[in-house]
């Protein structure tokens, strides 16, 4: 059912509640299974309707549904049998029980016969269990209160308990709008109209007395939809689907009008092309009468009485307008005209050129980082990729086109380079991480990035993609899994999983070179729309079915298409051969063009290039100037030539927040255009990177325009396929008549660099950081595990004496954040009832006993053990709530399920891993594959699997559906530093949730979770691991050592800081004393805090004078480096300097 009929139902039932129809009420409750009606769920419980209650949860749940489901059945039936005992009924109890109990015999045979043998006691209240079952009224008030906590839990009910916050009588008021529009256009209005019935279109009567006959039904819904959009079901009027249709099949509203007997549609011309039957658009001469109403400007709004009327007065335009028709203000009804149309200031577009970079080669393609917001990626006609840093006008990283391993390359390939080796990008993109991110050329290849910030540039995948060019590429997660999509000019789009670059689905259907891609999903379905050099639009989901959907787009040449930010408003651009441009906006449901934007050139010169922003703008690229529309009027908005200087279409590009908009020069420059918002955040940015070398890559210095208030609102810009000159017809549209052999990339900045020589940051001194000790009254002994709150107000540790201690910072007027910093000491916490919180421990010595603890996600309870059972404590009282799972075996490593704080992953030392249910007191399940005690345990998202590590070195992967083990792989340890029997390994997931971090004495690595590929791997020479952890961002790794020292890498595993013990030590440093774990902020990436061997914990903060980080980032690896090292520090050939 789509979003529209769910909210219909809610209104009918409001008006039904409002009408005091109860019974009906709740018939449609149980029925639309929109709405569990918790009130009513009571009262049937507290009068034991019990056929009315189960009649009630059958609308939402069914007894074998999951756990949470059996366990409301059992325990109503349960109440109903002990009912018909307590009243002496034995053969209503009999039937009770073998009609309603015995289902869940199959589950626990030992509880039936147990229920089963109360019919031989004379009261069941002699037995033990049931000794404190009072009378049936207050049995019936305890079991709701169960019933009502495992509702609330059970996920089926989810999103269903509560009522949509409606103003009264709002389907009454929705009536009464379109009555009163009606009255509007009424060519005889009265002043009191007679309105006699819903059925038909309101018109008041001739002034003879005669009645206007009115239609039935309506005019509007008798035009017949031409071109094969067939009927369906009974809501289908004329052809036409009403608002409220079902959907017919489980595609997505996405794709069921387009992809409704797709098997049997045939291409339809749009009006622009042809006058003949569409399927894409209403008749264009008919539509255009049927939305020119002449209405007169003197007739009075009607209110018919509701609650909510005076609403109709106040809506910014009139109800029933098309948007595309744009009518002129005398012609809105009175209560309307005064308000303007324009309902957004332009002020908030960025159109003042705030920066100008120069990039040296034409710009072919940008996008700015998801996240980042002054961080742009440029590709250009010579194969030259480049990344901005906008706000310091600072190229951070630059890659000209080389083929990575030519002889993987197919033959095709090579012989083409040796012809022509000229290439051009064609098409770049950020991952919606920004971790990586993926360049398409013209010819045959693919690469795909690394980015770990900045400079931080690392190869990953080369991918042979198509025999031609790669016209365009995407990201997509189906299955929670990243996806590169490809198309190219030999006809194709191909699907590849990102990790591994191997091709996943390839789909074949276009008669003519595939264009563009769009990658969407919508109500959990995941599909892809593509268009071609011929004009047609397909549709694909992530299987081997073929094309879904075979239209025609506007222009019939190229075209691109894209959803709004929010992904509710599908839009595409086009241009024809001719030159003739288009952007429209799609009726999704019904696959038709809903409304088509005018200001277009007569005769464009190039590809037109477009972009939305901040889910209210569209933006292109003609005529040497940018143009802008509101989405919701088809009138040109405004325009900007960013002070002269642009090409004919120029390539352009929002960030995230809509701030910024990046423009391409007929110079091959760069125009940064900013609104108020865009140069403050330029302005902030430049004045934390300010670098004395930042006009070098400017061919003239920024034009800065002064500040101004800042109306504009944060919004969100979504990824559209910037279009290039791909195919040879479209080369020279752009206004650049040279050809490819003739451009030279400019290198400015070659005097900034051979300056720039980089030096990893020694910090030796207590000045030259920010270090506390936190203060402590308890035991000193060492710290086994350490972790900041998720708040970041707090830190708790685990000693090696099984007791925790818990540092909270209190607000001043030096920490107004409440946040952990190293400027303020915080306080060691304690309740009033002194006790602490102190886990059970065996007979072994605790010094002895493996500790591990797990943090809930709302800070309230922590779950510990540190040899002894489990011991589940509240946070704010320190009482321990509950303890379980005695040893053997004993628990070794906890972690949450990411999705249900109730399950927890155990790691025992027997090697198993129990995956524990705490509300049902039950293992659900028993991993076993490891040889040695469970070290380490973290959950993925995306991949959906849970990774183990133990002390046997070993890594495994179990899918988190079935916990069967999917891959396991023992540890690359080099010979002089096999490991010792007690040496434990420790993993931890990367924030993209594919990659993670493994941690063992002789090694940091990062491994790929899905094959357990080792990425890179660094190997210390004199000392080991203690521990290592990733910054809250994974921006950088922390690793301490048993020196007493502490590292600070990229996560790439380049060297980047060096930390001396005699920096945060005040004493002198001893063999003894070393970090033993580290953890780091939630939220500060910079911040870290360490547990020591002698019992301190230390927080640590860089200088605010070195920017507020660890150093800085080590130069670019040789882009010929494979994407995977192994090396020991010390090799001549590695790019970390020796520790």
């Amino acid at each position: 059912m789509s979003s529209l009929s769910r909210e219909l139902v809610f209104l009918i039932l409001q008006f039904l509640d409002e009408e005091k129809f109860k019974e009906t009420v709740h018939k449609l409750e149980q029925e639309s299974g929109f709405f569990f009606n918790m009130k009513h769920f009571e009262e049937t419980v507290l009068g034991g309707e019990w056929e009315e209650v189960e009649r009630y949860l059958s609308g939402f749940t069914k007894v074998d549904d999951n756990r949470y489901s059996m366990k409301i059945f059992f325990e109503i039936r349960k109440q109903k049998y002990l009912e018909a005992l307590d009243k002496k009924e034995r053969s209503k109890a009999v039937d009770i029980l073998v009609k309603d109990l015995k289902v869940f015999a199959a589950f626990n045979e030992d509880l039936f016969k147990e229920i089963t043998q109360l019919l031989t006691l004379d009261n069941f209240r002699e037995n033990e269990q049931l000794s404190k079952y009072g009378d049936t009224k207050s049995a019936r008030a305890v079991m709701l209160s169960e019933l009502k906590k495992l509702i609330e839990a059970n996920p089926l009910f989810r999103d269903k308990l509560q009522f949509p916050n409606l103003k009264n009588s709002r389907l009454r008021t929705l009536i009464n709008q379109s009555l009163n529009w009606q009255h509007q256009l009424c060519k005889n209005p009265r002043s009191n109209p007679d309105i006699k019935t819903l059925f038909y279109d309101h018109s008041c009567s001739q002034p003879n007395g005669a009645r206007v006959a009115s239609p039935a039904p309506p005019v509007m819904n008798v035009m017949p939809k031409q071109g094969g959009f067939p009927q369906l079901g009974p809501h289908a009027v004329g052809g036409v689907i009403t608002p409220f249709q079902p959907q017919a099949t489980n595609l997505p509203t996405t794709l069921a009008g387009w992809m409704a007997n797709a098997s049997n549609a045939t291409p339809m011309p749009h009006p622009a092309i042809s006058g003949g039957p569409l399927g894409l658009a209403a008749p264009p001469n008919s539509a255009a009468l049927l939305k020119r109403p002449v209405t007169p400007n003197s007739n009075p709004p009607v209110d018919y009485h509701s609650a909510d009327s005076e609403h109709v007065l106040k809506r910014p335009r009139a109800m029933g307008i098309s948007e595309e028709v744009a009518l002129p203000a005398t012609h809105l009804p009175v209560g309307y005209a005064a308000i303007p149309r324009n309902q957004y200031n332009t002020d908030e577009l960025p159109k003042n050129v705030a920066v100008t970079l120069n990039q040296g080669s034409a710009v072919m393609s940008m996008d700015f980082h998801p996240s980042q917001s002054t961080l742009l990626l440029v590709g250009t006609n010579v194969g030259d990729i480049a990344v901005w840093e906008v706000s310091t006008r600072e190229r951070l990283s630059h890659r000209n086109f080389k083929v990575w391993e030519l002889s993987a390359c197919s033959t095709l390939l090579q012989s083409t380079l040796v012809k022509d080796p000229s290439i051009s990008v064609n098409r770049v993109l950020w991952s919606p991480d920004g971790s990586q991110f993926g360049v398409a050329y013209s010819k045959h290849i693919v690469h795909l990035y690394n980015y770990n910030g900045r400079d931080d540039l690392s190869q990953h995948l080369e991918i042979d993609a198509h025999s031609g060019g790669v016209n365009d590429i995407a990201f997509s997660q189906p299955n929670k899994q990243l996806c590169i999509v490809t198309c190219g000019v030999d006809k194709t789009i191909k699907v590849w999983d990102a990790t591994t670059g191997v091709v996943q689905y390839t789909y074949e259907g276009h008669e003519a070179p595939v264009y563009s891609i769009c990658p969407h999903s919508k109500e959990n379905i995941h599909f892809i729309f593509s268009t071609s050099l011929d004009g047609k639009i397909k549709a694909w989901l992530y299987d081997n079915g073929g094309s879904r959907v075979d239209y025609t787009a506007p222009g019939q040449w190229c075209t691109t298409m894209a959803y709004s930010a929010d992904g509710t408003r599908l839009f595409s651009c086009g241009t024809s051969k001719e030159g003739d441009s288009y952007i429209v906006e799609w009726n999704e449901s019904e696959g038709s063009v809903k409304r088509t934007y005018s200001g277009f050139r007569k005769r464009s010169m190039g590809v037109v290039q477009f972009d939305t922003t901040k889910n209210r703008f569209l933006a292109a690229g003609d005529d040497f100037v940018v143009k802008f529309w509101d989405m919701d009027n088809i009138n040109l908005l405004t325009t900007t030539d960013a002070e002269g200087g642009l090409s004919a279409s120029p390539r352009i590009r929002f960030n995230k927040l809509g701030s910024l908009l990046a423009v391409s020069t007929s110079d091959n420059c760069i125009k940064i255009l900013a609104n108020a918002e865009g140069f403050q955040l330029l302005r902030s940015y430049e004045s934390r990177h300010y670098s004395v070398a930042r006009s070098v890559s400017e061919a003239k210095p920024p034009t800065i325009s002064s500040l101004g208030a800042v109306s504009a609102m944060p919004g969100i810009s979504v990824a559209i396929a910037d279009r290039s000159s791909i195919v040879a017809p479209i080369v020279g549209l752009n206004g650049d008549s040279r050809s490819i052999t003739d451009v030279k990339p400019k290198v400015l900045d070659e005097s900034v660099d051979k300056s720039k020589i980089w030096k990893l940051s020694e910090i030796n001194e207590p000045s030259q950081c920010c270090s506390l000790r936190l203060p402590d009254n308890l035991l000193a002994v060492k710290i086994a595990r350490l972790i900041y709150t998720n708040s970041g107000h707090a830190i708790l540790a685990l000693a090696s004496n099984a007791v925790h201690k818990l540092w909270k910072w209190q607000k001043t007027d030096r920490n107004v954040t409440v946040k952990a910093t190293a400027a303020v000491a915080p306080q060691i916490w304690q309740p009033t009832s002194g006790i602490l919180m102190t886990n059970e421990i065996s007979d072994i010595n605790p010094e002895e006993a493996i500790h591990c603890f797990a943090l809930s996600k709302n800070d309230s309870y922590v779950m510990s053990a540190s040899g002894g059972k489990i011991s589940l404590f509240n946070m704010m009282t320190f009482k321990t709530m509950t303890t379980f799972m005695p040893p053997p075996p004993t628990a070794t490593f906890l972690a949450f399920h990411p999705q249900d704080n109730n399950i927890i992953a155990i790691g025992m030392d027997d090697s198993s891993i129990q995956i524990y249910n705490v509300r049902v007191d039950e293992v659900k399940s028993k991993l076993r594959g490891h040889q040695n005690r469970i070290s380490g345990l973290a959950f993925s998202n995306v991949l959906n699997v849970l990774v183990s590590s133990g002390v046997d070195a070993q890594l495994c992967v179990w899918g988190m559906d079935t916990w069967e083990k999917q891959a396991s792989k023992f540890l690359q340890i080099p010979p002089n530093r096999m490991s010792g029997s007690f040496a434990e390994t420790k993993v931890q997931f990367h924030q993209d949730q594919v990659q993670f971090l493994v941690v063992h004495e002789s090694q940091i690595a990062i491994y790929e979770a899905t094959k357990l590929d080792c990425h890179k791997q660094w190997i210390p020479r004199d000392m080991s691991v203690t521990h290592a952890t990733y910054s809250c961002d994974s921006q950088m790794i922390y690793a301490t050592f048993t020196d007493g020292s502490v590292s600070i890498f990229t996560s790439a595993l380049r060297l980047r800081c060096r930390i001396s013990p005699m920096a945060y030590l005040k004493a002198p440093p001893s063999a003894n004393t070393y970090p033993v774990v580290v953890a780091a902020h939630p939220t500060e990436p910079n911040q870290l805090a360490l547990g020591l061997s002698d019992g301190g914990v230390h927080v640590l903060e860089p200088l605010d004078s070195n920017e507020g980080k660890w150093g800085s980032a080590p130069p670019p690896e040789n882009v010929g480096a494979s994407s995977s090292s192994s090396q020991p520090v010390g090799n001549p050939n590695s790019d970390q300097p020796p520790r």
